[in-house]
């Protein structure tokens, strides 16, 4: 009997934790990334009842299980048109990330990092020094990078001020992020007075800053639905700057009917009501 042909279909493997409540990670970007028209195929860092923003929560590491789990993917032959990874908790994890990369990225693969590390100036409790070397070293194989300020200037040693930055410091911080590998980054969530900007570089064509009008507070699982789309957008050959304006706007009409709907800032942004816009 022939071997069954499993990669007819354009698949995305995103590696990332996964939340039952809460809107964020393989939760979010399952559904979104399937709306666009390409299978997402996840693979969990670690499972959480709801995410670390509520008071209490279930959680279960599972770094131990991911080389098995990689292994039986390895048995099916399944390749993958894009690779997405998010937050990651743990030194090793990051390496088992790399050894992904390693062995299921090919030549056309896009591999996409979002390096959840830090925000307001400052990296997250969980992230040691040796994390954000090994960071440094997961980013030398992404071809799309989506940082925030704060990851941009802890990725590449730069100081994070709380004022106004000016356009030259961000076109700084991207040319230093795609010389460590990358030739396309956006820098995520630049605050320019009633505005929020994302700063969209690639090697070999002009910046362009792309602003949205603020609106609301900030809400979980927002990063991960913007990477969500950049990663499918970027298999299905759309523009990077088009991509990163589609996710904007998305992004804002999520925070925009969240307010409608009185949605707690814990429940992160109800998407589904405007799921349709992306398909």
């Amino acid at each position: 009997m022939a071997k069954a042909n499993h990669n007819h279909q354009k698949k995305i493997a995103v590696i990332n934790d996964f939340s039952g409540f809460g809107r964020c990670s393989i939760a979010v970007a399952l559904p979104i990334i399937s709306a666009m028209r390409i299978q997402c195929c996840p693979l969990p860092t670690s499972i959480f009842s709801n995410h670390t923003g509520f008071e209490s929560y279930f959680f279960e590491d599972y770094t131990s299980r991911m080389p098995a789990y990689m292994e039986e993917w390895k048995k099916l032959g399944l390749e993958f048109c894009g690779i997405s990874s998010g937050f990651l908790g743990s030194k090793e994890q990051i390496q088992l990330v790399i050894r992904f990369f390693q062995e299921f990225g090919k030549k056309d693969t896009i591999i996409v990092v979002d390096p959840v590390m830090g925000d307001y100036g400052k990296p997250y409790p969980t992230y040691t020094q040796d994390m954000c070397a090994e960071m440094k070293r997961l980013v030398t194989y992404a071809d799309i990078l989506t940082p925030n300020l704060t990851e941009a200037c802890i990725l590449t040693d730069m100081p994070y001020h709380a004022d106004r930055w000016r356009m030259k410091e961000v076109v700084e911080l991207a040319e230093k992020l795609s010389e460590m590998g990358p030739d396309r980054v956006v820098i995520t969530g630049i605050p320019q007075g009633e505005f929020i900007a994302n700063y969209c570089y690639e090697r070999g064509v002009p910046g362009k800053i792309r602003r949205t009008h603020r609106v609301g507070t900030q809400r979980s699982g927002t990063g991960d639905i913007f990477a969500a789309i950049i990663a499918a957008d970027a298999v299905n050959g759309v523009p990077f700057q088009d991509s990163v304006r589609k996710a904007s706007l998305f992004i804002k009409r999520c925070i925009e009917r969240s307010i409608e709907m009185d949605l707690p800032l814990t429940d992160g942004v109800c998407f589904e009501e405007v799921l349709h816009r992306l398909s």
